[in-house]
């Protein structure tokens, strides 16, 4: 199984091709991002060719019900089909809804994935329909065809723990998960303010072990690609210090260091 490591833009700065240059020559195979707008669709399609990159999109569904979710997923991946995403990573749905509603988001989605021919991961993310291990098993028991990207910082954070006593619901989403997104969460926050710091290693611990599991239920899977975004984020995400806001870390080199380290994992795991 081959591992691809993608870059988020966000919080990124600079022009896109420069953007783009600098993730090339850090050693990423692709970007993760959403549909770029209008005024630069022909530039960044162009980027990807002239990188070689893999490209995986990004889809946050809205609406004020399940069937406008669904609406507002087949727009979006309207958007993204022109730049050729092998696979998308989906916000879907709310954490607000019955469990029958936001069955009947995911059931349109599988039908709507089903259709397009494009995988969709739906991410373990606050606000969304999987925004707890609970939530995310019931959902993913219910619908044994869907697949997820895999961030359980947001897990730890709503949780307050470690997850020590979600083991059972941890192992059914570690099975269905097709993508992970490399950020270290607390038990009061969903990003640790740098991974590096010795502070942090329970915490990082932690989430290698997840993601080593993920990576063993992959391999046994069959699976050919193993894809992985270290996806910690700007400010807000990114603690600051007061009155001045700079950031308490490099959101860059934070990243590259989870890459880094995600390929050392990775190359362990048999």
């Amino acid at each position: 199984m081959k591992l691809l490591l993608l870059k988020s833009l966000w919080g990124m700065a600079g022009t896109l091709e420069e953007q783009f240059a600098r993730i090339d020559e850090a050693g990423y195979g692709g970007v993760e991002t959403g549909a770029p707008a209008k005024d630069r669709a022909k530039e960044f399609k162009a980027l990807i060719k002239a990188h070689k990159f893999q490209f995986n999109g990004m889809i946050f569904t809205n609406g004020a019900n399940a069937e406008e979710h669904a609406a507002s997923l087949k727009t979006q991946l309207d958007a993204l089909a022109p730049y050729d995403p092998f696979q998308i990573t989906v916000h879907s749905a709310r954490d607000c809804w019955s469990f029958d509603e936001q069955c009947a988001y995911f059931e349109a989605a599988l039908e709507i994935e089903k259709k397009r021919g494009i995988p969709l991961n739906h991410e373990t993310h606050r606000l969304r329909a999987m925004y707890t291990p609970w939530t995310t098993a019931a959902l993913l028991k219910k619908f044994p065809a869907l697949y997820i990207a895999a961030d359980f910082s947001h897990f730890t954070c709503v949780c307050e723990s470690l997850l020590h006593d979600q083991g059972e619901a941890l192992m059914r989403c570690m099975a269905h998960t097709r993508h992970v997104h490399g950020r270290v969460g607390h038990e009061e926050g969903p990003q640790v303010n740098d991974p590096r710091a010795p502070e942090w290693q329970r915490h990082l611990d932690a989430h290698e072990a997840w993601w080593k599991q993920i990576v063993r239920n992959r391999k046994k899977s069959g699976a050919k690609l193993f894809t992985y975004t270290p996806e910690f984020g700007p400010p807000n995400y990114m603690p600051t210090l007061p009155h001045t806001r700079q950031p308490v870390a490099d959101l860059w080199d934070v990243c590259l260091f989870m890459a880094r380290r995600f390929e050392k994992l990775f190359a362990t795991v048999k």
